[in-house]
């Protein structure tokens, strides 16, 4: 796979989640993992702004994807909602094919929805 794609596919998963589990985290942790890994800050940047080592942002960061990754590895939320999105597209696209409107708006609002 293209490294820019696999980066770009990284960072779609950890904005997932986030967006899951993020409210597990503490203030703290949801502070520096939006600022570095959503807002796109650097580690020094957001080092100075909190007053705490580049090394120390680092190691929140890496620390805040391990949480992030073992809610995931024990709740599949993550993973079912992309099932769920996958299979609606599905449908989706069946209705278009079949020209069945009424699913296809159905289909449209819950794509929307997730």
């Amino acid at each position: 796979m293209i490294p820019k794609v696999m980066e770009m596919e990284k960072f779609v998963i950890q904005g997932l989640l986030f967006d899951f589990y993020g409210e597990l985290l503490t203030d703290r942790q949801k502070e520096v993992y939006s600022s570095v890994v959503l807002e796109d800050y650097s580690l020094s940047e957001v080092a100075q702004d909190l007053g705490i080592s580049r090394q120390g942002v680092h190691d929140m960061i890496r620390r805040c994807n391990g949480i992030l990754e073992g809610y995931e590895a024990k709740l599949h939320l993550v993973e079912k909602f992309l099932n769920i999105r996958s299979d609606v597209q599905h449908i989706h696209e069946l209705a278009v094919r079949k020209n069945e409107s009424e699913i296809m708006d159905l289909t449209d609002h819950i794509l929307k929805e997730l």
